[in-house]
């Protein structure tokens, strides 16, 4: 039985891990969870899954559910408390599903304790792609992407040498405002960029896909996953979300991976590789017609696809200003204090102010991000 510590246990990918988890009781256990301050669900999650350990960011959720739960197992807490659970839990592998900057830390820790990550947190790679990378490297760890994307091309070059690749299509849904005109993008309000076309997912990300910034992310992500440069990276608009990415070959063969949008098949394929087992989760009905088209994306309306192209370029600590900056645009954007538009701006503004490091150590990263956060913070004040 493969046993996991879900990181965002009480999130969209934490809860999808935790289904999975819930329908092969024979194959997975949840031995770890941890969350932010949602502690009535996380009282629920440790009456069904009975971890052995579990952590809460927020010091008032942790007095909660040690009401909650009693004294039945560990509760770590604070911004350290994810990595001592990390540490104390003896765990095949790492799930992270955490949103932002907060999921670096654990990755590294996961892979120093010896365990193996499966990566929902895109900020990561984003942030600290070759640092991470080397990591797994140097202690003989795999990192297996569970995002439907980056699941997509790992499923496609199975069996595939390096040198046959031409390039590495993302696909993306192209959100809710792919055919709003750029005039009018002023105008979006918090409440429609948050009803995703096609997908569920939580709000940082949902923002992101409707700024086109998640692919933007995916394409830095893909880039170190898969040791493949950003001009080797290309996105398509595809807005059923059926196939989840393309790898075309030199001989111009091209190879997708096509099913639902539903993001636990690739959380199980995730857990169960390098085999497959039954899912319960259906595939496509081809008793129905459907058609599949794309499109090239529109860079003009949606700029923070070509912000990434270009901190991707710069590479050293340009992605990590790029990823601190778009978190707090997005917080600040929720929040009302900016518009819509304004989150490439001051995303660009702080790519290009930020203090430049060709090549950073993993402090350099952390230090870029908070002051990058700091940057928006003061711009949005101004």
């Amino acid at each position: 039985m493969k046993r996991f510590i879900i990181l965002g246990s009480t999130g969209s990918i934490g809860t999808s891990s935790l289904d999975v988890i819930a329908r092969n009781p024979g194959l997975f256990t949840a031995v770890g969870l941890a969350a932010g301050n949602s502690a009535e669900i996380m009282a629920e999650q440790v009456e069904r899954f009975r971890p052995e350990a579990i952590s809460l960011r927020n010091t008032e959720a942790v007095a909660m559910i040690s009401g909650l739960v009693g004294k039945k197992l560990p509760v770590y807490d604070g911004d350290d408390g994810i990595l001592e659970l990390i540490r104390s839990c003896q765990a095949d592998a790492v799930i992270n599903g955490l949103v932002g900057s907060a999921g670096v830390l654990p990755t590294l820790t996961a892979l120093e304790a010896g365990m193996d990550v499966l990566l929902a947190n895109k900020e990561t790679m984003v942030m600290a792609g070759e640092i991470v990378m080397n990591t797994a490297r140097r202690l003989g760890r795999r990192i297996v992407p569970i995002d439907s994307e980056m699941s997509a091309i790992y499923q496609c070059l199975k069996g595939e040498s390096s040198e046959s690749i031409k390039r590495l299509v993302l696909t993306a849904s192209g959100g809710p405002f792919v055919d709003t005109a750029a005039d009018d993008l002023a105008k979006v309000t918090v409440e429609q960029a948050l009803k995703h076309p096609t997908w569920s997912m939580g709000v940082k990300n949902t923002i992101d896909s409707a700024t086109m910034m998640n692919k933007g992310l995916e394409v830095i992500e893909a880039s170190w996953l898969f040791d493949t440069p950003g001009d080797k990276i290309d996105v398509a608009i595809h807005r059923d979300s059926i196939v989840h990415s393309f790898v075309e070959y030199i001989d111009g063969s091209l190879l997708c991976q096509l099913s639902k949008p539903d993001m636990r098949l690739a959380i199980q394929y995730a857990m169960t590789d390098p085999n497959r087992v039954q899912s319960s989760f259906g595939g496509l009905d081809f008793d129905r017609c459907f058609s599949l088209t794309f499109e090239p994306p529109d860079m003009d309306r949606f700029p923070c696809l070509a912000i990434a192209y270009e901190a991707l370029m710069r590479g050293g600590t340009a992605p990590a200003a790029m990823n601190g900056a778009n978190e707090r645009a997005v917080e600040v954007f929720v929040e009302g204090k900016i518009g819509f538009n304004d989150i490439p701006r001051i995303i660009r503004a702080v790519v290009d102010k930020h203090p430049y490091r060709k090549d950073p150590v993993i402090d350099d990263l952390i230090e870029t991000d908070i002051v990058s956060k700091r940057y928006v913070e003061e711009m949005v004040s101004e």
